[in-house]
């Protein structure tokens, strides 16, 4: 897991280097980058969701993409109803 993570840190950094973009980059670029980062992370299991036949919501769904790219939203968590239970499933 470990030369994998430096192997694609590496990547990115030579990326970097041809675009010509410093790391630590401006906030806005970081920023962007986060969320390529994010939406890339989700392509693979969006993909194979719908190459079985899934449409795309339920793609996104099952891929527990909305968990994962915006984790816990503000509002009311301590409430354990059945109601909250359900939106999270």
């Amino acid at each position: 897991m470990y030369v994998v993570s430096l192997g694609a840190g590496l990547l990115v950094g030579l990326i970097y280097s041809v675009l010509n973009v410093r790391s630590p980059a401006p906030p806005l670029v970081a920023l962007v980058r986060l969320f390529g980062i994010l939406v890339g992370e989700q392509l693979l299991p969006v993909g194979k969701q719908l190459l079985v036949g899934s449409i795309i919501a339920a793609a996104w769904r099952e891929g527990g993409c909305s968990a994962y790219m915006f984790g816990m939203l503000p509002g009311r968590h301590g409430d354990d109803t059945a109601e909250s239970k359900e939106d999270l499933s």
